[in-house]
């Protein structure tokens, strides 16, 4: 797996802190830093996710993944997985994540909460290398509600 991280700051673009990340896959991300009031060259303007934020989006997007699959494979008809993520991040550098909460929406025909809990605990505990990489540095906890 591989990415190449470029800043575009340099080739006149609006923001002096923009990037744009093009995946191994061929895909392209945009990125882009806070607005600095104080030194406006060293601020982003607000026209692309931050770097971090993404980084929450890659595990919901690889827990949710797992979720997805797992309750497939139990031959559950799931029809909807969305994951709500709330973080927070330490005062001082290195900003690492500190506390992260997931809370999974998942619905489907007839599913079962327990089969709901096991997969977000498998995915937790197990497969989701995002989450468990993160959660070297911050208390991840889990919640969820099942509907049709």
């Amino acid at each position: 797996m591989k990415c190449t991280v470029s800043w575009t700051g340099a080739s006149g673009t609006r923001s002096h802190m923009g990037f744009v990340a093009e995946t191994g896959s061929g895909h392209t991300v945009n990125m882009d830093g806070a607005p600095d009031e104080r030194t406006p060259t060293n601020g982003g303007q607000n026209l692309a996710a931050r770097p971090m934020e993404l980084l929450l989006a890659g595990m919901g997007g690889c827990t949710a993944y797992d979720v997805v699959l797992i309750l497939k494979r139990g031959r559950h008809a799931v029809r909807g997985c969305t994951v709500e993520i709330q973080a927070e991040r330490a005062e001082v550098e290195p900003k690492v994540f500190t506390k992260i909460n997931l809370h999974f929406t998942v619905t489907g025909k007839d599913l079962p909460a327990a089969a709901v809990e096991r997969a977000i605990a498998l995915s937790h505990e197990k497969y989701c290398s995002a989450s468990i990489m993160l959660g070297k540095t911050a208390e991840i906890t889990t919640s969820f509600t099942v509907g049709e």
